[in-house]
């Protein structure tokens, strides 16, 4: 039967079964098998078939959200920079339009609120969408409560604006919450955002990758044709080359993995040297990678070489590039010994490339470097909870928020 419910799920909601591996769906499956008092299979996939809520019921349950605010910090700053340049060209003819899928439990598309907010736009002068294929977590994040797993990193002077302390947790500010637009659909419904205005910007992170390849394509065919022709896409670090791949152009603010439509070249009369493009600078200046000491005898380069080796790793990924960086990572562990940054960007780029052993071997070689590297620890809880390895998941989460201030990298604010 598991067969049939990974062919359903790949119907209702495009879902490829391996991204999240068959326990987590048999573990779905029994959970709503005891929910409804049902002990044969058989007498479940009946019901399953039947009943329109059941499809949604196990939908629920194979959908677990992972997510905290501003998780992906630099895309933020990003946003902001090109808000405020997209707000002067519109000149006050109409609001930000911005879609974020899917929104989980709201920390997304809220945390693109109070970043534009806290660049001192009016709360009139945007509009926020947000969807999701969970009723559940949509009805989460209208409630707008929040419990300490959403607050992850060093700076969480955010909540402090815009949340109310309560006995359980933080409760979000209306403020926030009226500027989005929160609806619960199936992206794979072609009339779900039929007649939608363009977007200026759209977040799609981290949806793609459990999706097969035509099924990814049809759900870029939509979003692209929702995106304004001077908008910005915005993917998880995992989906950056799908989006080369179509011929959109990187925007080359590291670690955003944000893309615009390709811009075409005037003819011109002399030929273009484009083998050295002027350097992009970033919205802000970015703490650059940790480095260990090597732990062996391999040769040892200048502290600055070592750094400016694993920044082009981290440009060359954020471009798509990842055969590329991936031979960066293997070069530097050559020159420069065992680093727990290298390691880790070796863990995140087999990630990307569906390689889940080899990614977990790497990420726990990051983690004996460095115990408390926390974007190892968030990523790895990511694999071993879609691996069905919950206590294992829940083990590191813990580990993250026992995390010490200076183990914060590039995924956590």
């Amino acid at each position: 039967m598991i067969n049939q419910v990974e062919r359903l799920l790949k119907q209702l909601i495009g879902l490829e079964a391996e991204s999240v591996g068959r326990l987590v769906i048999e573990r779905a499956v029994r959970q709503r098998m005891q929910a409804l008092d049902i002990s044969e299979p058989a007498e479940y996939w009946q019901q399953l078939n039947r009943s329109s809520g059941e499809q949604q019921a196990l939908i629920e349950a194979v959908v677990v959200p992972e997510t905290w605010f501003f998780r992906y910090p630099e895309s933020f700053v990003t946003l902001v920079d090109l808000a405020l340049k997209r707000k002067a060209a519109l000149a006050g003819s109409r609001p930000l339009r911005i879609l974020s899928l899917p929104c989980s439990s709201g920390e997304e598309p809220y945390s693109i609120v109070m970043a534009l907010l806290d660049a001192g736009f009016a709360p009139a002068a945007f509009q926020v969408e947000a969807l999701d294929v969970s009723a559940r977590v949509v009805e989460l994040a209208r409630l707008g409560h929040y419990g300490r797993n959403s607050f992850r990193g060093q700076d969480l002077s955010f909540r402090e604006r815009y949340f109310e302390a309560t006995d359980s947790g933080f409760q979000l500010q209306a403020r926030v919450r009226d500027r989005v637009k929160l609806r619960c659909g199936n992206l794979l419904d072609s009339t779900l955002l039929g007649g939608e205005a363009p977007f200026d910007f759209i977040f799609c992170r981290n949806l793609l990758i459990y999706f097969d390849r035509p099924t990814q394509n049809a759900v870029l065919d939509v979003l692209q044709n929702l995106l304004h022709a001077a908008g910005t896409f915005f993917v998880g670090p995992a989906e950056a080359s799908l989006l080369s791949q179509r011929g959109m152009q990187v925007l080359g603010a590291p670690l955003t993995f944000a893309f615009k439509r390709m811009v075409a070249v005037p003819a011109v009369k002399a030929p273009v040297n484009l083998a050295a493009p002027a350097p992009i600078r970033p919205a802000r200046p970015l703490q650059q990678p940790r480095v260990l000491p090597p732990i062996t005898s391999a040769p040892t380069a200048p502290r600055d070489h070592a750094v400016s080796a694993l920044a082009r790793v981290v440009e060359l990924a954020d471009a798509g590039r990842s055969d590329e960086a991936l031979r960066g990572c293997e070069q530097y562990l050559l020159e420069h010994g065992p680093s727990a940054d290298a390691f880790y960007w070796m863990a995140l780029l087999n990630d990307m490339a569906g390689q889940v052993d080899s990614a977990q071997a790497y990420y726990r070689k990051a983690l004996y470097l460095e115990p408390e590297h926390v974007a190892s620890l968030v990523h790895l809880a990511a694999l071993l909870a879609a691996r069905g390895d919950h206590e294992g998941a829940k083990r590191l989460q813990q580990r993250v928020s026992r995390a010490s201030p200076s183990g914060v990298t590039r995924d956590e604010r």
